[in-house]
Parts: structure tokens; sequence; C-alpha cells
């Protein structure tokens, strides 16, 4: 809506504060909220800047920060399924993939961390996991590390169980009534706030207040759908004639909805 030439700006302001430590404890440099994001954006717009004339017109896929809203979000990302690749990849990508569902609990569980953000209360940072450490988890070693995104340092926030689970099952429901539809390498995302808030101010995440407290809070996602398939796309000229719903994908949720349950009874 803004009129007039837009300019890539390489040179922004950011948070000065980190709060982010790894997987060791330790803080690295003071520059952003999350240093890689960092990193990566400016690459990306150094990258635009470099290539492209500002006075040419480009298109663009405009996309949502889905934790824009919370103070302190904390994110987990769920790689979903049993089948990671696509029916566009290459003999090679395709054994690369198979390879690292069967080495993972992709294979076991049917989903794996992708990615991991919580914030710790006691401590007042950031902790981190990323794709690596996701990879080499055993099925209790995913347990544990899902009870480990639902603690704040402190305690487990048991309070975001019911409304995460309950968002999950809706999910599922949907999911089982597809017919072809395939989310190959697709992720989901759950989030919730870091810090406890008496009162939402926040009503871009409606959800029954019945459900625990401050459950507004609490969101899930899918993301990632550039290997999602079903049939008669139109991005693939030869689809796989697939029918049914998406049981590699069925399969890991019905498990992370389990693992939950387990963790809301105590188990």
């Amino acid at each position: 809506s803004c009129p007039g030439k837009m300019l890539l700006r390489t040179e922004l302001q950011y948070h000065t504060d980190s709060l982010l430590e790894d997987a060791n404890g330790k803080q690295p440099e003071r520059k952003s909220h999350n240093p890689w994001g960092l990193h990566c954006h400016r690459q990306h717009l150094n990258r635009m800047s470099s290539k492209h004339n500002e006075n040419k017109l480009h298109q663009f896929l405009l996309l949502e920060n889905v934790v824009s809203k919370y103070s302190y979000p904390c994110i987990l990302d769920l790689k979903m399924g049993t089948r990671q690749h696509g029916d566009d990849a290459s003999e090679e990508k395709k054994a690369r993939h198979i390879k690292k569902c069967e080495q993972s609990t992709s294979a076991s569980l049917g989903v794996r961390i992708c990615g991991m953000q919580v914030y710790q209360a006691d401590t007042g940072h950031f902790l981190c996991k990323d794709k690596y450490y996701g990879r080499k988890l055993s099925p209790e070693g995913f347990r544990q590390t899902l009870r480990q995104f639902l603690c704040d340092g402190n305690q487990l926030r048991a309070e975001l169980l019911e409304p995460i689970i309950l968002r999950l099952k809706a999910l599922l429901a949907v999911i089982r009534k597809q017919s072809s539809y395939r989310f190959y390498s697709s992720s989901l995302l759950i989030i919730y706030d870091g810090q406890e808030h008496k009162e939402s101010a926040d009503h871009h995440l409606p959800f029954s207040k019945s459900h625990g407290t401050n459950p507004s809070r609490v969101d899930v996602r899918m993301i990632d759908f550039a290997h999602t398939t079903f049939k008669g796309s139109k991005s693939n000229p030869n689809p796989t004639p697939y029918d049914g719903p998406d049981h590699g994908y069925i399969f890991g949720l019905e498990n992370l909805i389990k693992i939950l349950q387990n963790l809301s009874e105590g188990k």
C-alpha cells in the first residue's frame, strides 16, 4: 500500500539483547533474539540487492510471521510423516531422504524434531535445538525432548497440554477425511508464549477459554507445502494416483497425541 519506490534495506535495527543459549548453556555473541535467523535474513537481502536492479519490479511471496504476537515465542518444528521425499525427487535425493527417515523417529513414530526454541524462565534465555539434534533422537529421546519443550526451566507447563492436544485432534480429524493428499516433507509448528499471562490481550489466535489457562496463546500450524501433492494436481503433470488419506502423516499425529496425553497423565 506504500506509494513510490521500495528499496531493499540491509541496514536494519535489531534487538541488541541476546536471549539464546546453546545446548551447553553458553551465550552466543549479543546480536539478536535469533542469530541464525538474522544471519539468513541479512544473507538473503545482500543476495537480492546484488542481483536485482532496484528500479525493476519483482514478485514476491509474502509470508506471515506466525509468532509476531508472542512476547517469548516457544516453537517446536516437527517434520511429519514416514516419507519425506516428493514425487519429483531424483533417485539420489530419494535415497538420502529414505535413509534419514529410517535412522530417525520418522520411521518409528512418523514424526521427528526439526527445530526447537523454548524460553527458560529460570535463566531468562531460550534453549535451542536444531534438526541434527532431532535426527539423532530415539523414540524415548523424542518423548523427553517434547517434555522439555513444555518446561519453562522450573516446571512443566501442564496447562498447555489440553489446548495443544485438542488442536492436534481437530487436525487429525481433518487429515483423515482427505482423499489423495500427501503432505511430503511438510512440518507442523506448535507454538506458545514462554511467559505466562494472566489475561490474554491477543485475539488473533482464537480458542475456547474453557480449555486451560490462557489457551489463546497456543497455536498449531501446518507449514511447508512445496512437495505436497494430490490426485490431479496441476503442479505435477504426471501425478501418482494416490488414494485415501496420508497414512504416514496420520501415524505421526496419532503418536504425537498419544505422547502428549501420557505427559498429561503424568506418565
